[in-house]
């Protein structure tokens, strides 16, 4: 874990960076994973169900923020799955 030390004029500050914020491990992504998965299926289904009673531009605004939120999930998992395999921000294994 980098130690990064941050001077001024009267004291010496000392900044340990959060596990949880430098690196993430890989059950935790499956976990991620699995969940815009998931949100990928509800929204189909709510799609699907409201379909049923209302009209079609209604029941798309009503499955929109599990979509859009599923699209957020899974462009985050992108950019980190990158990020690992250039060695910039790894993934840890456990």
């Amino acid at each position: 874990m980098k130690r990064v030390l941050v001077h001024s004029e009267r004291n010496v500050i000392l900044v340990r960076p959060s596990s949880h914020t430098q690196s993430m491990n890989q059950q935790r992504f499956v976990k991620l994973a699995a969940l815009a998965f998931g949100l990928i299926l509800v929204s189909f289904v709510i799609l699907g169900f409201s379909r049923l009673v209302l009209p079609f531009e209604t029941a798309r605004m009503l499955a929109a923020p599990t979509t859009f939120a599923a699209f957020l999930l899974v462009v985050y998992l992108l950019v980190r799955g990158v990020l690992s395999a250039l060695g910039v921000a790894k993934i840890r294994e456990e």
